[in-house]
Protein backbone atom coordinates (compact mmCIF):
# COMPACT_ATOMS: atom_id res chain seq x y z
CA UNK A 1 0.00 0.00 0.00
CA UNK A 2 1.44 3.81 -1.07
CA UNK A 3 -1.03 6.62 1.45
CA UNK A 4 -3.73 4.12 1.94
CA UNK A 5 -3.75 2.63 -1.63
CA UNK A 6 -3.39 -0.16 -3.23
CA UNK A 7 -0.61 -0.80 -5.91
CA UNK A 8 -0.48 -3.27 -8.18
CA UNK A 9 2.97 -4.24 -10.11
CA UNK A 10 3.63 -6.89 -12.72
CA UNK A 11 6.05 -9.50 -12.34
CA UNK A 12 8.62 -7.44 -14.05
CA UNK A 13 8.11 -4.68 -11.77
CA UNK A 14 8.18 -7.06 -8.57
CA UNK A 15 11.19 -8.77 -9.52
CA UNK A 16 12.75 -4.96 -10.02
CA UNK A 17 11.61 -4.42 -6.02
CA UNK A 18 13.20 -7.81 -4.95
CA UNK A 19 16.71 -6.90 -6.70
CA UNK A 20 16.61 -3.55 -5.01
CA UNK A 21 15.67 -4.85 -1.57
CA UNK A 22 17.56 -8.62 -1.90
CA UNK A 23 14.62 -10.41 -1.41
CA UNK A 24 15.94 -13.67 -3.11
CA UNK A 25 12.97 -15.81 -1.83
CA UNK A 26 10.58 -13.78 -3.74
CA UNK A 27 12.56 -13.13 -6.31
CA UNK A 28 12.80 -16.96 -6.78
CA UNK A 29 8.99 -17.15 -6.65
CA UNK A 30 8.31 -14.27 -9.23
CA UNK A 31 10.95 -16.45 -11.97
CA UNK A 32 9.64 -19.69 -11.10
CA UNK A 33 6.02 -19.37 -11.88
CA UNK A 34 6.39 -16.09 -14.40
CA UNK A 35 9.34 -16.77 -16.19
CA UNK A 36 8.36 -14.57 -18.87
CA UNK A 37 6.78 -11.99 -17.62
CA UNK A 38 9.20 -11.47 -15.04
CA UNK A 39 11.45 -10.69 -17.92
CA UNK A 40 9.20 -8.62 -19.51
CA UNK A 41 9.60 -4.68 -20.62
CA UNK A 42 8.53 -2.70 -16.97
CA UNK A 43 6.45 0.52 -16.95
CA UNK A 44 8.08 3.50 -17.79
CA UNK A 45 7.41 4.64 -14.27
CA UNK A 46 10.09 2.02 -13.51
CA UNK A 47 12.67 2.26 -16.24
CA UNK A 48 13.11 5.12 -18.72
CA UNK A 49 14.39 2.55 -21.91
CA UNK A 50 12.12 0.28 -23.93
CA UNK A 51 14.04 -2.66 -22.63
CA UNK A 52 14.40 -4.95 -19.51
CA UNK A 53 16.88 -3.27 -17.09
CA UNK A 54 17.07 -6.29 -14.69
CA UNK A 55 20.48 -7.95 -15.65
CA UNK A 56 22.04 -4.43 -15.14
CA UNK A 57 20.25 -4.16 -12.07
CA UNK A 58 21.07 -6.76 -10.34
CA UNK A 59 25.21 -6.09 -11.10
CA UNK A 60 24.57 -2.42 -9.77
CA UNK A 61 23.13 -3.92 -6.44
CA UNK A 62 25.72 -7.05 -6.49
CA UNK A 63 22.70 -9.82 -6.29
CA UNK A 64 24.96 -12.58 -7.46
CA UNK A 65 22.34 -15.19 -5.95
CA UNK A 66 19.24 -13.31 -8.19
CA UNK A 67 21.46 -12.63 -11.01
CA UNK A 68 22.10 -16.64 -11.24
CA UNK A 69 18.26 -17.08 -11.16
CA UNK A 70 17.94 -14.84 -13.58
CA UNK A 71 20.63 -16.54 -16.01
CA UNK A 72 18.48 -19.83 -15.44
CA UNK A 73 15.24 -18.16 -16.11
CA UNK A 74 16.42 -16.75 -19.62
CA UNK A 75 17.36 -20.51 -20.98
CA UNK A 76 13.91 -20.94 -21.51
CA UNK A 77 13.61 -17.85 -23.44
CA UNK A 78 14.27 -18.01 -27.42
CA UNK A 79 17.55 -17.77 -28.38
CA UNK A 80 17.29 -14.04 -29.70
CA UNK A 81 15.14 -12.97 -26.71
CA UNK A 82 18.24 -14.53 -24.58
CA UNK A 83 20.51 -12.69 -26.59
CA UNK A 84 18.82 -9.22 -26.05
CA UNK A 85 19.06 -9.56 -22.14
CA UNK A 86 22.32 -10.46 -22.39
CA UNK A 87 23.50 -7.59 -24.60
CA UNK A 88 21.16 -5.03 -23.78
CA UNK A 89 22.96 -1.82 -24.09
CA UNK A 90 21.25 0.75 -21.42
CA UNK A 91 20.10 4.41 -22.04
CA UNK A 92 22.26 6.72 -23.16
CA UNK A 93 21.73 9.05 -21.19
CA UNK A 94 21.59 7.21 -18.01
CA UNK A 95 23.42 4.45 -18.62
CA UNK A 96 25.83 5.64 -20.70
CA UNK A 97 24.56 2.66 -23.67
CA UNK A 98 26.23 0.10 -20.98
CA UNK A 99 25.75 -3.31 -21.26
CA UNK A 100 25.52 -5.43 -17.96
CA UNK A 101 28.50 -6.70 -18.95
CA UNK A 102 30.59 -3.34 -19.08
CA UNK A 103 28.87 -2.54 -15.42
CA UNK A 104 30.05 -5.63 -14.10
CA UNK A 105 33.86 -4.05 -15.18
CA UNK A 106 32.81 -0.49 -14.16
CA UNK A 107 31.79 -1.76 -10.58
CA UNK A 108 34.46 -4.52 -10.04
CA UNK A 109 31.91 -7.42 -9.40
CA UNK A 110 33.70 -10.46 -10.71
CA UNK A 111 30.96 -12.75 -9.37
CA UNK A 112 28.73 -10.82 -11.71
CA UNK A 113 30.96 -10.78 -14.65
CA UNK A 114 31.91 -14.66 -14.90
CA UNK A 115 28.19 -15.62 -14.82
CA UNK A 116 27.27 -13.07 -17.35
CA UNK A 117 30.26 -14.20 -19.86
CA UNK A 118 29.63 -18.21 -18.79
CA UNK A 119 25.73 -17.51 -20.20
CA UNK A 120 27.12 -15.86 -23.09
CA UNK A 121 27.24 -12.25 -22.39
CA UNK A 122 28.90 -10.70 -25.52
CA UNK A 123 32.72 -9.12 -24.06
CA UNK A 124 32.65 -7.27 -27.95
CA UNK A 125 30.36 -4.74 -27.71
CA UNK A 126 30.76 -0.89 -27.21
CA UNK A 127 28.66 1.57 -25.23
CA UNK A 128 28.23 5.13 -26.21
CA UNK A 129 31.77 5.79 -25.85
CA UNK A 130 33.18 3.57 -28.21
CA UNK A 131 34.42 0.74 -24.80
CA UNK A 132 34.46 -2.18 -24.48
CA UNK A 133 33.78 -4.01 -21.21
CA UNK A 134 38.00 -4.97 -21.62
CA UNK A 135 38.51 -0.59 -21.90
CA UNK A 136 36.12 -0.06 -18.82
CA UNK A 137 38.29 -2.46 -16.40
CA UNK A 138 41.58 -0.88 -17.95
CA UNK A 139 39.73 2.45 -17.20
CA UNK A 140 39.01 1.22 -13.42
CA UNK A 141 42.70 -0.06 -12.91
CA UNK A 142 44.09 3.25 -13.63
CA UNK A 143 42.08 5.69 -12.05
CA UNK A 144 42.28 4.27 -8.57
CA UNK A 145 45.33 1.24 -9.41
CA UNK A 146 46.04 0.68 -4.98
CA UNK A 147 41.64 -0.10 -4.76
CA UNK A 148 40.79 -3.39 -4.69
CA UNK A 149 43.53 -4.69 -7.17
CA UNK A 150 43.23 -7.63 -6.63
CA UNK A 151 39.24 -8.06 -7.58
CA UNK A 152 40.08 -6.20 -10.58
CA UNK A 153 43.05 -8.49 -11.81
CA UNK A 154 40.53 -11.17 -10.92
CA UNK A 155 37.93 -9.67 -13.32
CA UNK A 156 40.73 -9.32 -15.99
CA UNK A 157 41.72 -12.50 -15.93
CA UNK A 158 37.95 -13.97 -16.12
CA UNK A 159 37.88 -11.85 -19.38
CA UNK A 160 40.37 -13.34 -20.89
CA UNK A 161 38.78 -16.78 -21.01
CA UNK A 162 35.93 -14.93 -23.45
CA UNK A 163 37.57 -12.28 -25.25
CA UNK A 164 38.76 -12.86 -28.71
CA UNK A 165 42.58 -12.83 -29.35
CA UNK A 166 42.23 -10.06 -32.03
CA UNK A 167 39.34 -8.33 -29.91
CA UNK A 168 39.81 -4.38 -30.44
CA UNK A 169 39.61 -1.83 -27.69
CA UNK A 170 40.51 1.87 -27.03
CA UNK A 171 42.72 1.67 -24.68
CA UNK A 172 45.68 -0.58 -26.75
CA UNK A 173 47.36 2.61 -27.39
CA UNK A 174 47.23 4.18 -23.98
CA UNK A 175 48.41 0.88 -22.72
CA UNK A 176 51.69 1.11 -25.48
CA UNK A 177 52.38 4.96 -24.64
CA UNK A 178 52.79 4.20 -20.99
CA UNK A 179 54.24 0.71 -21.16
CA UNK A 180 55.68 0.51 -17.98
CA UNK A 181 52.91 1.93 -16.17
CA UNK A 182 51.08 -1.09 -17.17
CA UNK A 183 53.67 -3.68 -16.97
CA UNK A 184 53.43 -2.57 -13.07
CA UNK A 185 49.97 -2.43 -12.99
CA UNK A 186 48.72 -5.83 -15.03
CA UNK A 187 52.00 -8.16 -14.86
CA UNK A 188 54.40 -8.51 -17.51
CA UNK A 189 52.14 -11.55 -19.18
CA UNK A 190 48.75 -9.73 -18.85
CA UNK A 191 50.53 -6.49 -20.46
CA UNK A 192 52.14 -8.82 -23.32
CA UNK A 193 49.25 -10.16 -24.00
CA UNK A 194 46.69 -7.56 -24.57
CA UNK A 195 49.22 -5.43 -26.67
CA UNK A 196 49.32 -8.49 -28.62
CA UNK A 197 53.62 -8.69 -27.89
CA UNK A 198 52.55 -12.25 -27.18
CA UNK A 199 49.92 -15.29 -27.42
CA UNK A 200 47.90 -16.39 -24.53
CA UNK A 201 50.58 -19.21 -22.93
CA UNK A 202 49.69 -22.58 -23.47
CA UNK A 203 47.67 -22.78 -19.88
CA UNK A 204 45.42 -19.88 -20.75
CA UNK A 205 43.90 -21.07 -24.14
CA UNK A 206 43.68 -24.70 -22.53
CA UNK A 207 41.75 -22.91 -19.91
CA UNK A 208 39.58 -20.98 -22.53
CA UNK A 209 39.09 -24.00 -24.50
CA UNK A 210 37.84 -26.16 -21.44
CA UNK A 211 35.70 -23.24 -20.04
CA UNK A 212 34.29 -22.31 -23.39
CA UNK A 213 32.61 -26.31 -23.28
CA UNK A 214 29.88 -25.71 -21.03
CA UNK A 215 27.17 -24.94 -21.99
CA UNK A 216 24.76 -21.72 -20.12
CA UNK A 217 22.46 -24.50 -19.04
CA UNK A 218 25.41 -26.09 -16.66
CA UNK A 219 27.28 -23.01 -15.88
CA UNK A 220 28.61 -22.57 -13.40
CA UNK A 221 27.85 -26.35 -12.02
CA UNK A 222 30.29 -27.68 -14.07
CA UNK A 223 33.13 -25.43 -13.28
CA UNK A 224 34.12 -27.89 -10.27
CA UNK A 225 34.46 -30.70 -12.86
CA UNK A 226 37.50 -28.61 -14.61
CA UNK A 227 40.67 -28.67 -13.50
CA UNK A 228 40.53 -24.89 -13.12
CA UNK A 229 43.24 -22.61 -11.12
CA UNK A 230 43.21 -20.44 -7.93
CA UNK A 231 42.03 -17.31 -9.29
CA UNK A 232 38.73 -18.72 -10.21
CA UNK A 233 38.35 -21.07 -6.77
CA UNK A 234 37.49 -17.67 -4.53
CA UNK A 235 34.06 -17.03 -6.20
CA UNK A 236 30.92 -18.01 -5.10
CA UNK A 237 29.20 -19.70 -7.60
CA UNK A 238 28.50 -22.74 -5.99
CA UNK A 239 25.00 -21.46 -6.14
CA UNK A 240 21.59 -23.37 -6.08
CA UNK A 241 19.47 -23.32 -9.07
Amino acid sequence: EDGGKVSVYSPSEALLYALVHDHQPYARHLLTKFPQSALAVPSQSFSCCQSAPHLAMAVRYNRVRVLFRILKAMQALPPSDRAGHLDRQGCSRVEGGKTALHMACELVRPECLLLLLGHGASPCLQDSAGNTPLDTLLQQISHMPAANMRAKLLCLDCLFLFVPQDLKFAMKQQLLDNRRQWQDLLGENRFQCLVGLAPPSLFVRAMCVLIRTISPEHFPEALDNLPLPHFLKPLDLKLES
